[in-house]
């Protein structure tokens, strides 16, 4: 990240923004926790439950580049609190779905992170 354009917005009011702008973002049903990375001050932690019978939760990390830029990492899917592998047809649809809905909020919450 370059100093000139480094996030000026403080992790805790990071994680507000994006707890109450995320769900606005997501399929009817779903549900996303944001928690701060404290390995990262520019890193959140997003937890999106999918609706649904199947139970199913994506872990991913969302780590700020520079004020406007995200980086997603996705660390876990689970069914009923197990490891599913995540690499099934169906899997990879919801993870690039919800991929684009963290960037989308990103782009949301840019007069908050962009100086």
């Amino acid at each position: 990240m370059s100093t000139e354009d480094k996030l000026t917005i403080s992790q805790t009011e990071l994680v507000q923004h994006w707890q109450s702008e995320l769900q606005q973002h997501l399929h009817g049903g779903d549900q996303a926790e944001v928690r701060a990375d404290e390995a990262n001050p520019d890193g959140l932690l997003v937890q999106i439950r999918s609706a649904g019978r199947q139970n199913l939760e994506f872990d991913f990390s969302v780590r700020y580049v520079d004020s406007r830029e995200i980086e997603i990492g996705l660390s876990d899917v689970e069914r009923d609190g197990q490891a599913v592998d995540e690499r099934s047809d169906v899997l990879q649809e919801l993870i690039v779905d919800y991929r684009r809905h963290l960037h989308e909020c990103a782009q949301t919450l840019q007069p908050y992170t962009h100086a």
